[in-house]
């Protein structure tokens, strides 16, 4: 979301290809005892792509839904207090939850999207993509720089802030304006 960083590219970080899919559980892992949430937007890649100019990166996705991106809290502050790569706190097994996609037609304008992340009922994070530090399509450029793009690929964008630890028991729901796409238990 938009901060008065001075950050000029969008971080990237890889996820495993285990991204847990109607509304199964996700189990907390036992190498951590501070997972956290982080609701984000996600797009669905519709074709293969590489080097995608900015001006044309819209034609590279046509779906859009809410999704949650895991981290081990604690294990990502130990990795990066040590110089290491935050890879296994951010990409270990279902660390990637995502909800049902709808159409972009269906959505709304890409940099128009409000979505929210619900606990228990309680909503803790709420944002809009027009409010990102990076557009979609920036953030689309950026990663096919580096990666090409294959139609399934998905692209989480970024979190609003209000992140927090999920616990045993948590109900989570994922809203893309007042359309839930997004429903699980953590366990």
């Amino acid at each position: 979301m938009r901060r008065s960083l001075n950050i000029t590219e969008p971080a990237i970080f890889m996820k495993a290809d285990s991204v847990l899919k109607g509304g199964k559980p996700f189990f907390l892992p036992d190498f951590s005892s501070e997972v956290h949430y982080e609701t984000e937007v996600v797009v669905k890649i519709c074709r293969l792509g590489k080097n995608i100019a900015e001006q044309f990166a819209h034609r590279y996705y046509d779906e859009v839904t809410t999704g949650i991106d895991f981290t081990a809290r604690d294990l990502q502050t130990k990795l990066r207090n040590s110089g290491l790569p935050w890879e296994l706190s951010k990409a270990f097994d279902n660390s990637a939850v995502v909800g049902n996609f709808i159409p972009l037609t269906e959505a709304g304008k890409i940099d128009e999207l409000s979505f929210r992340l619900d606990i228990n009922g309680q909503t803790v994070q709420r944002g809009c993509t027009g409010d990102m530090i990076f557009s979609v399509d920036k953030i689309i450029a950026r990663v096919s720089r580096y990666f090409t793009l294959r139609m399934g690929d998905l692209i989480y964008t970024g979190t609003p802030a209000g992140v927090g630890k999920v616990h045993v028991g948590d109900h989570l729901e994922g809203y893309l304006g007042d359309r839930k796409l997004l429903d699980f238990h953590v366990r």
